[in-house]
């Protein structure tokens, strides 16, 4: 009777945490769940977004249709994670440096998209576009090229998700975009002034800062909500927990 009680709370604190986004067709809804980690679900489509922390933390979220990696450290494809997860009818989209990586057979079908390509996945555009850092050097983090961001069309909204990259000048000059995940972890991406200078020059209908955990510890989302309200208050800034753990 405990252990069910438990499922119960625990089913519903996770149903509170989820977000929705009106969409054509039925909601859009966003769950947080570590760091650069979520799923989205939409009209029977359920989608993972850089699988990491452990195969645990998706308990009690349906299975995965779509699995998009964007690069190739371990924050983003955690390979023991995948491994954990029952992803054998899912498709994998992931940059060529990391699908050379994945095991064979373990998925339905992995999708190779590098920058500037789309493909239309389970009624999916799924378009890739750059994330780096800058100034591009030979030993940057993350070089040009590598990994994808990923602009998601579903339901007629257009969902970005950042990557790991630095105010780029393909970010700034985004348009029409309607949910934006976007990072800022020093000395990784950007700080927290560059997130909200880059977010106030391309304005989506909604941002969430994300994967917003660095060596020094959490960076300031407060902060980044108010410079953002500030110089674009039409932009809907939703902070969320994506750190249940601290």
């Amino acid at each position: 009777m405990k252990k069910l009680t438990f499922l119960f709370l625990l089913l519903a604190f996770a149903a509170s945490a989820q977000d929705r986004i009106p969409a054509q067709g039925g909601d859009i809804i966003i769950q947080p769940i570590l760091h650069g980690t979520f799923v989205m679900e939409y009209n029977g489509l359920t989608i993972y977004v850089d699988p990491y922390g452990g195969a645990d933390k998706f308990a009690g979220q349906k299975t995965a249709d779509l699995v998009l990696i964007t690069d190739i450290h371990g924050d983003h494809h955690d390979q023991k994670t995948l491994d954990g997860l029952d992803l054998s009818q899912a498709t994998v989209v992931a940059p060529l440096a990391v699908a050379e990586k994945l095991p064979a057979g373990k998925y339905k079908s992995i999708e190779i998209l590098e920058n500037g390509e789309s493909k239309s996945l389970l009624n999916t555009k799924i378009s890739a576009i750059p994330m780096y850092n800058l100034p591009e050097t030979a030993d940057s983090r993350h070089p040009k090229g590598r990994g994808n961001g990923y602009i998601l069309t579903l339901g007629g909204k257009q969902l970005y998700i950042s990557g790991d990259t630095d105010d780029i000048p393909e970010m700034r000059t985004l348009k029409k975009i309607d949910v934006a995940f976007v990072c800022m972890n020093m000395p990784y991406t950007m700080d927290v002034e560059q997130a909200a200078n880059a977010v106030a020059a391309f304005q989506p209908a909604v941002v969430y800062p994300f994967h917003y955990r660095g060596p020094e510890g959490l960076a300031d989302t407060e902060k980044f909500k108010s410079l953002v309200q500030a110089a674009a208050p039409n932009v809907d800034v939703r902070l969320r927990n994506w750190y249940p753990e601290n």
